[in-house]
């Protein structure tokens, strides 16, 4: 008789989210404490992590002055999957790196988000998780609509042809060891990177690119949170 063939377990997924920045432009307010929909814009973000079947564990890097209070409203929206509420550092590297150091050991893959991206859907999460499991590295993109030009003092040199360009979103995810050397060999360098495939692409890693959403846009000035508000109203309505 054949035996068996053991089903193969999809590797443990933490979602590491960022939310350490200081809100420069909206003028100083808390962008993630700003209501939306009824709810502040952070407890979006862990609400759809919470929800993503593709996600096992959470952990949430921010302010030392914030950890208090996010961690409150966590609880607040019932957001089972939080493991820790840790302190971020100086940079995203250091705070990202933070969030590395308090995964759960057994978490093979660190699917590293944006706080200020409420809108991130289940289907965007999950082929970013499903890529990188196959790949290593991946992260979602979303095609330019705009015309691009390159330009020099003023004036401009030459079409970009945007059909090579794409805007890059989070979450990016990436296999646990492969994302702490990257960040670790930046870290070294006394480089910081604002985009985290950055510093994978740096150490040599190829980054899988997946599909994004033009609703998961991230908050930072206050014309984002109307725009975001008009997404969730269109949402409800269909």
């Amino acid at each position: 008789m054949f035996g068996k063939r053991k089903k193969t377990e999809p590797p443990a997924v933490c979602a590491v989210i960022v939310a350490a920045g200081a809100s420069r432009r909206m003028g100083g307010e808390n962008k993630l404490l700003i209501e939306l929909a009824g709810a502040p814009v952070l407890a979006h973000t862990l609400c759809a992590f919470e929800r993503c079947g593709a996600v096992r564990d959470i952990v949430l890097v921010c302010r030392e002055q914030d950890i208090g209070t996010y961690a409150a409203l966590a609880q607040s929206f019932g957001i089972a999957k939080l493991r820790t509420v840790t302190r971020g550092g100086d940079s995203r590297t250091a705070s990202v790196l933070a969030g590395l150091a308090a995964a759960p050991e057994d978490a093979a893959l660190i699917a590293v988000h944006d706080g200020a991206r409420p809108l991130v859907s289940d289907a965007v999460i999950t082929a970013a998780v499903q890529a990188a499991a196959e790949h290593g590295a991946a992260a979602p993109i979303v095609p330019l609509k705009d015309s691009i030009k390159r330009v020099r003092n003023g004036v401009i040199e030459a079409d970009v042809p945007r059909d090579t360009l794409g805007a890059v979103q989070t979450p990016q995810v990436f296999a646990r060891q492969t994302l702490l050397r990257a960040l670790t060999a930046a870290a070294g360098a006394g480089g910081s990177f604002t985009d985290d495939c950055a510093a994978v692409e740096a150490i040599g890693q190829t980054v899988c690119a997946t599909a994004g959403s033009y609703e998961n846009i991230k908050i930072t000035t206050p014309e984002d949170i109307l725009i975001a508000e008009a997404l969730l109203q269109k949402e409800e309505e269909l």
